[in-house]
């Protein structure tokens, strides 16, 4: 994720080169561009480029094609804030859920503050994979009784890790730490654990549908490629600019919406979970007067950008 002041205008400009998406938006204008340079010099020196229509019919497909690119944008943008939420939730689950723990635990209680300390802050991480690549083993602290060791040996590792959570507070209650009044709290908060990961798979593996995507690139590759034919024969060597400007704003806009509607991922403008796990991390352990493990020797992977 990319992390700018909205405030300073020329500092965000400056770094307008070093983006890899701008980078690719500007080959795809170039070979727009390059069409509309050619058009324009077979029609000043070759032969006249006359189309059957005039700039009326473009203009009413250009409205046409912007609505369909706000709705595009609004819906990849809902799907961006909607994981945002859920990760959001998830922080303020977990701190809660460590507050009430510690509210809960006698301060000699250690192994048990260990052991919540560690599988929240593991849940998170796990999470955090889970929705990427895969669970990195090498982030998640050792949790006791060889568990860190097992967890390989299931598919959904987020789900393992709450269900060791559940197996704990029902031994804090024939422990009699707890009682049936706490627990059912408790549950609440663990079936919130749960939600959040639902939400966010039902985010990851429901893309937008295809056929909806693939109207939309197929509109703005027809009427860039046929925008030129028309501003030719009226401005010239003018349209060749006109031409660019129309593909940079069409293309870039569709191309915002196909990376922010996968928000999970690790491109320049996804959400940063390696961070908000990482602050879960330290607030449980904090919370529960817990030191984090010094075992996680796991160099934390960047996945925002700051720009100043």
């Amino acid at each position: 994720m990319i992390i700018y002041e909205a405030k300073n205008w020329f500092g965000a400009l400056k770094h307008f080169h070093t983006s890899y998406s701008i980078r690719v938006l500007l080959r795809r204008v170039a070979y727009v561009s390059g069409y509309g340079i050619l058009l324009t010099l077979i029609d000043q020196h070759v032969v006249d480029i006359h189309v059957p229509f005039d700039g009326t019919l473009f203009s009413l497909l250009g409205i046409t094609l912007s609505l369909l690119l706000v709705f595009r944008t609004n819906t990849a943008y809902d799907r961006f804030w909607e994981g945002r939420r859920q990760w959001g939730l998830l922080v303020n689950y977990s701190r809660n859920l460590a507050v009430l723990l510690d509210g809960l635990l006698p301060d000699e209680a250690l192994a048990n503050r260990v052991f919540f300390a560690r599988t929240l802050s593991n849940f998170a991480l796990a999470l955090k994979g889970h929705l990427r690549t895969g669970v990195d083993m090498a982030e998640l602290e050792d949790m006791g009784n060889d568990e860190l060791k097992t967890l390989p040996d299931y598919a959904h590792i987020p789900s393992r890790l709450a269900a060791l959570l559940m197996r704990r507070f029902q031994a804090l209650r024939q422990d009699g730490l707890v009682n049936d009044a706490d627990l059912i709290t408790i549950r609440l908060y663990h079936q919130a654990f749960l939600d959040i990961t639902g939400s966010c798979e039902r985010i990851k593996k429901t893309p937008i549908p295809f056929s909806y995507s693939f109207f939309i690139k197929l509109f703005i590759t027809l009427y860039v490629l046929l925008i030129p034919l028309v501003l030719v024969s009226n401005y010239g060597y003018f349209g060749i600019v006109a031409t660019t400007l129309a593909a940079y704003a069409l293309i870039g806009i569709e191309m915002i919406g196909d990376e922010i509607e996968e928000p999970f991922g690790l491109d320049c403008n996804d959400l940063p979970l390696n961070q908000i796990a990482q602050n879960i991390r330290r607030n449980v352990h904090e919370i529960l007067s817990v030191k984090p493990s010094t075992t996680v020797l796991a160099k934390p992977e960047v996945d925002y950008i700051k720009v100043n």
